[in-house]
């Protein structure tokens, strides 16, 4: 019989201090990043609200794009920018699809709710710019993030809804409730109905889109449970869903598959599409 209790809430969610050499990051993204941006072809800073936040970079292939691949970072909605991930978009680009990451606004200047609703008024407006399918990706919070867009109350537009073929949540956090126990929560201020209201796990998945929810095997244990989570409930409401595990990677290592075009991670986010 195993028996599980968290007593230690702010210890179940923490993983800088929990990975050898986690806390030296965002550092070590910094500086690929830069070099990424440089060298790539893109169109930075472009405006999809009136916001100082409100801005994302694309990042675009040789030839016609086969579709776009969005990047949606974490930082437990309270941290980072668009900047710090921009080498991540070798792997979408190398398969030649367009690369979009946006920044938005943070917690506690705003709420989850409307950092929800700047994801779906940044993805509309990066739809606009790139045709064909579209698949969305994020990280921890971006995680979160990504998967509201395919709820049924998603904040995207019916057209843009009709062009969303796959989410990939990576290390998502997809049942806010038990961040209201943590520390982080006088910065997220939570309360249970904000945390039910934007929880993906208490919500239905609209039809037609395909969930991978991926997460690295050495992950907090909380991070394998709200992985696993989402992918079993919203199978049960009948969507195609993918749960995985991957060995050997902790919180931050997880999305360095994406920079790889032959990576786990990418196949999994793109060859359902590709091949549909």
């Amino acid at each position: 019989m195993i028996v599980h209790r968290i007593e230690d809430w702010d210890d179940a969610y923490e993983n800088g201090r929990n990975i050898p050499g986690g806390t030296e990051y965002p550092g070590p993204w910094v500086e690929p990043a830069a070099r990424f941006r440089e060298a790539a072809n893109a169109r930075l800073d472009i405006a999809y609200g009136e916001g100082a936040r409100h801005r994302y970079d694309l990042f675009l292939p040789e030839g016609t794009p086969r579709g776009l691949f969005v990047f949606v970072h974490g930082g437990y909605w309270m941290a980072l920018d668009k900047s710090y991930w921009s080498h991540l978009a070798a792997g979408p680009l190398a398969r030649g699809w367009a690369c979009a990451m946006p920044s938005y606004d943070l917690c506690p200047d705003v709420s989850i709710a409307e950092i929800t609703r700047q994801i779906g008024a940044a993805v509309d407006h990066m739809a606009g710019e790139v045709a064909g399918p579209l698949v969305l990706s994020g990280h921890s919070a971006g995680g979160h993030l990504v998967s509201a867009m395919m709820c049924h109350d998603s904040p995207l537009s019916a057209s843009t809804q009709a062009r969303l073929r796959h989410v990939v949540s990576i290390s998502g956090l997809h049942d806010l409730r038990p961040l209201m126990n943590t520390s982080r929560n006088a910065q997220l201020k939570l309360d249970l109905d904000s945390a039910e209201a934007n929880s993906p796990a208490l919500k239905r998945p609209l039809p037609g889109v395909r969930l991978t929810a991926w997460v690295g095997g050495g992950e907090r244990q909380e991070f394998l449970r709200q992985n696993a989570l989402l992918a079993n409930i919203w199978h049960g409401l009948g969507a195609v869903t993918l749960e995985v595990a991957e060995p050997d990677r902790h919180h931050f290592n997880v999305i360095d598959g994406l920079g790889d075009a032959s990576s786990p991670l990418m196949r999994a986010a793109l060859d359902p599409v590709e091949d549909a």
